[in-house]
């Protein structure tokens, strides 16, 4: 059950973005880093997987994971936008990343991911994914981080923590450490954000819901603006 609105953490998300743009604009004023500008406002969210390389598939309806990692975040990034922030996607569409479809698909769709992080220069990523997992009973969605990257643990964490609250949560994970390409790429705090199991007929029955993926966005977004939140009052 939500105790805080979705209209009260809007308005305190710009709130947040008002006074770190007050921050980076005083700072450029008085001679900061030629680097603080509002690119440290913009958020790059990735939707695993796409074109002829579909992820893991539901169980019970076959569903795509390269389906429903883009609904994810195409709806993650409309609460981002609302709040203020700056949002790139890495695709936009169901087509993969790596053009022509001709040998090395994987890389090449992984290295383009790169180069557009790269060149948005976010203040953080989250990379969307669905799990798959051996005994259909696991389920849950868990937030994996660089090993040593420790603004990465705290998004991880902040997100994990937004995850473990929902109503439909059974268990409380923790932020995991993980070796993944998407993560170890760039110097950014990175996090994949796996929103639960298609193996498992339950995570897969609420995450073919929009009103189910609402509320796996909604979360997220409330790590995102925590997590930014904490970062600034560090900073100050």
């Amino acid at each position: 059950m939500w105790v805080i609105s979705k209209r009260t953490i809007l308005v305190v998300a710009v709130i947040i973005l008002t006074a770190v743009t007050a921050a980076i604009c005083f700072t450029a004023i008085n001679g900061g880093s030629a680097g603080a500008d509002k690119s440290g406002l913009t958020v790059v969210l990735d939707a695993g997987h796409g074109g002829i390389d579909g992820g893991v598939t539901g169980v019970n309806t076959g569903v795509k994971e390269s389906e429903l990692n883009l609904l994810i975040v195409k709806k993650l990034r409309d609460y981002l936008e609302d709040a203020g922030f700056k949002v790139v996607l890495t695709r936009s569409s169901d087509a993969g990343l790596y053009g022509l479809a001709t040998s090395g698909l994987k890389r090449k769709d992984m290295e383009k991911r790169r180069d557009i992080i790269l060149k948005a220069n976010p203040a953080l990523v989250v990379s969307v994914h669905l799990n798959k997992y051996s005994v259909s009973s696991r389920r849950g969605a868990q937030v994996f981080y660089k090993a040593g990257d420790e603004n990465g643990k705290k998004l991880a964490e902040s997100i994990q923590e937004e995850f473990n609250g929902m109503d439909t949560s059974e268990r409380a994970f923790s932020a995991l450490t993980g070796d993944y390409y998407i993560l170890n790429c760039t110097d950014y705090p990175s996090v994949i954000a796996e929103c639960g199991f298609l193996s498992n007929p339950e995570d897969e029955s609420l995450l073919v819901t929009e009103e189910y993926r609402d509320s796996l966005c909604y979360s997220m977004f409330k790590g995102i603006v925590r997590y930014i939140a904490e970062s600034a009052e560090g900073a100050a």
